[in-house]
């Protein structure tokens, strides 16, 4: 199984990291391409494109400002440990022994609006760029022009040993992905919790959940998918009425 998840806006290169091994990400030649582009956009410009404060806006022109195609544990950190939200407190990665993070490199990709597709030792330079952002490019007037089939055909790379890819990314970072194009079982687990009588998707429950089923799959090196629906973590279970097809539902009975 491969997973793929979304990144996070919030990140961390204070914390030192757990882990001195890292890898180099696969498409920085793409990345400084993007770069170029961001360096011509002013303060403003940046603001009224990402929809930021101007103090968010200036960081983030700054971080453009000195980013450098050369990436090393000084200037970079690994993305998994760098990326920090609800998602990433679910998978808890500062807690991975060596095995998992083995296990990680081998079966997890994170969707990156800057980086493309990363594993999770990659060394990422910090940055703010979403998948959905409408930058016009020598590519085209978005992100996903951009990218194009370079992320798909990556993860059909990737698919011929997997056969299965696990989709816990949001809808606008998975649609970079082209689900149409993928060349192997799709399989998108859903989390809903009960909430005033129904139960009901809560984005914030939902984003950590995705960390959660994460860290299930990894801790446990998960290769068959049927082995999901065992999935416990944070009191959700497997709802099979509430399930169709490949979109697996997991609920949860409680309001924490």
């Amino acid at each position: 199984m491969l997973i793929v998840i979304s990144p996070a806006k919030t990140l961390d290169y204070e914390t030192t990291p757990v882990t001195d091994i890292y890898s180099q990400p696969g498409f920085l030649n793409h990345s400084a391409e993007l770069i170029e582009q961001l360096r011509t956009l002013s303060v403003q410009d940046v603001a009224e494109l990402m929809k930021l404060s101007d103090k968010l806006s200036s960081l983030n022109v700054a971080r453009f400002e000195s980013w450098t195609p050369e990436f090393t544990i000084d200037n970079a950190k690994q993305a998994l440990l760098a990326f920090k939200g609800d998602v990433y407190a679910g998978m808890d990665a500062e807690t991975f022994s060596a095995e998992d993070f083995e296990f990680a490199q081998d079966h997890l990709r994170i969707l990156s609006g800057l980086y493309g597709l990363l594993k999770p030792l990659d060394l990422m330079q910090p940055y703010r760029l979403e998948m959905g952002t409408k930058l016009a490019n020598g590519r085209g007037k978005d992100l996903y022009q951009f990218w194009g089939n370079i992320i798909t055909d990556t993860l059909n790379e990737q698919l011929v040993s997997e056969q299965v890819l696990i989709n816990l990314a949001s809808n606008e970072y998975f649609k970079a992905a082209k689900a149409k194009n993928i060349s192997a079982r799709i399989i998108t687990p859903v989390f809903k919790d009960w909430k005033n009588g129904q139960y009901k998707m809560i984005s914030f429950y939902a984003k950590k959940a995705r960390g959660l089923m994460s860290r299930y799959i990894i801790q446990n090196k998960l290769e068959n998918p049927e082995q999901l629906k065992e999935f416990d973590l944070d009191g959700y279970r497997f709802a099979n009425s509430m399930s169709e097809g490949d979109t697996w539902t997991f609920i949860r009975d409680h309001e924490e």
